[in-house]
């Protein structure tokens, strides 16, 4: 057996969701925030058999695409002391991050 834990963005997480119920695959949520974004993200739990790894990695990259977002970053206004001014900048959001980890032992009671 095998633990999958996909950190999604929130907005790809509905979707993936659906997508791996409709497949017959069971997920736990959990709600989680990125440290570099400070931007909310969606922490999937999938227990599967090692056969069916390759099934839910290929939903997960099917689902979950890069795309391009701007990030309000402050900076200082040239000759101003301490005054900073938003400037947008723009960042690559979604996508995932996988881990596979092997489970010792799976209980459902």
């Amino acid at each position: 057996m095998k633990l999958v834990i996909a950190i999604v963005h929130d907005e790809d997480s509905f979707e993936l969701i659906e997508e791996l119920i409709d497949n017959g695959y069971k997920v736990t949520k959990l709600a989680t925030t990125g440290g570099f974004l400070k931007a909310g993200n969606t922490t999937l739990l999938i227990g599967v058999e090692k056969e069916k790894v390759d099934s839910v990695l290929s939903i997960i990259q099917d689902v979950c695409k890069t795309r391009k977002g701007a990030v309000s970053m402050p900076s200082p206004i040239v000759g101003s002391t301490g005054v900073f001014v938003p400037t947008p900048v723009e960042v690559t959001i979604g996508g995932a991050t996988v881990f596979v980890i092997d489970v010792e032992r799976f209980e459902r009671i």
